[in-house]
């Protein structure tokens, strides 16, 4: 057990040693308690270049084209999902380099590969939701442009039907009076499966 002399000594040591004062020291220590980075709540650790995360956004950026706020908000979470795998994937051959026992290995990569799974799936997420979003705009201007009145000259072109693996279901009445059962006075509907031709 401490004395009282240690510890009112102690406590005026902590008064004298409480962190960095000026901008320059906060800068320098600022990363100090950092390991893998992949947790860390600033994207680019200070090893990494800026201007390759920069790069990576403005790819996305070109490839998706967001229009709203949470197509931005989708696109940055592919962005950072796909920049943090790049960083599990030099961590794990950091790992797998150094010359440890498997026992000090393995758990160490199968934490990696949690955290590379929960990334692909957030990058999976983002992409879906984005993609959504996009196709739920299409579909809106789409249809603004069919309710708009269209010149009496031209004739309406039919829609072509797209080829796709499954084929629709579609809901039909019996074709005659005969088909439909008996019990029930409303028509029977049935369920068919319109074959592909």
């Amino acid at each position: 057990m401490a004395t009282i002399k240690q510890i009112e000594a102690n406590r005026r040591n902590s008064l004298k040693s409480t962190g960095p004062k000026t901008p320059e020291g906060k800068q320098a220590c600022k990363m100090n308690a950092l390991r893998h980075g992949l947790r860390a709540a600033t994207i680019v650790l200070p090893a990494e270049k800026p201007e390759d995360f920069h790069q990576l956004c403005n790819d996305l950026e070109t490839e998706w084209q967001p229009q709203s706020r949470t197509e931005h908000f989708y696109l940055e979470q592919m962005a950072v999902s796909q920049w943090k795998l790049a960083r599990v994937e030099i961590a794990e051959k950091s790992i797998l380099d150094q010359k440890f026992s498997a026992q000090v290995q393995i758990p160490l990569v199968e934490k990696l590969w949690q955290c590379q799974h929960r990334l692909e799936r957030s990058y999976t997420r983002a992409q879906r939701e984005l993609e959504r979003l996009q196709d739920f705009r299409h579909r809106q201007v789409q249809q603004s442009e069919q309710s708009a009145p269209q010149p009496a000259a031209e004739a309406p072109a039919a829609p072509q039907p797209q080829p796709s693996g499954k084929a629709p279901y579609v809901m039909s009445a019996p074709a005659t009076a005969s088909e439909a059962p008996s019990a029930a006075p409303s028509p029977r509907i049935e369920w068919v499966r319109r074959t592909a031709s």
